[in-house]
């Protein structure tokens, strides 16, 4: 009897437990949702981002539809997209000689700027 009693008491007090530590993680996940939560966008933060996506928008626009100098130094332009598939497609007829133009025009663009001369040292 008396240790049937003892060990009643033994698992109410795991339950007991169990329960306390699930309560103690809710309460924990509660709070950090609840202090972790960003605030509310404000109508004035949507209309700000509303209109920086128009800008962007905009600008994506123009850069795709419009030509425009990329560099004008090493002489790279920036085409419309229909011009530039016009191009491919008539430079494409040829491969061997397109893929070597190909190759020119990457190396043009990507070539490293000559290298400033040398000053002459003071100690000289």
């Amino acid at each position: 009897m008396n240790s049937q009693l003892t060990q009643e008491r033994t698992v109410l007090a795991y339950v007991i437990g169990l329960l306390g530590s699930f309560l103690i993680v809710a309460a924990l996940v509660w709070a950090m949702h609840r202090y972790t939560e960003p605030p509310p966008l404000g109508e004035n933060r949507a209309i700000t981002r509303a209109k920086a996506l128009a800008e962007l928008r905009g600008a994506e626009n123009e850069a795709l539809s419009t030509v425009a100098w990329i560099d004008q130094g090493k002489g790279l332009v920036r085409l419309r997209i229909q011009d530039a598939m016009d191009l491919v497609k008539r430079e494409w007829q040829n491969p061997p000689a397109a893929r070597s133009n190909l190759i020119a025009r990457v190396e043009k663009a990507t070539a490293a700027p000559p290298k400033a001369p040398e000053k002459p040292s003071p100690f000289e």
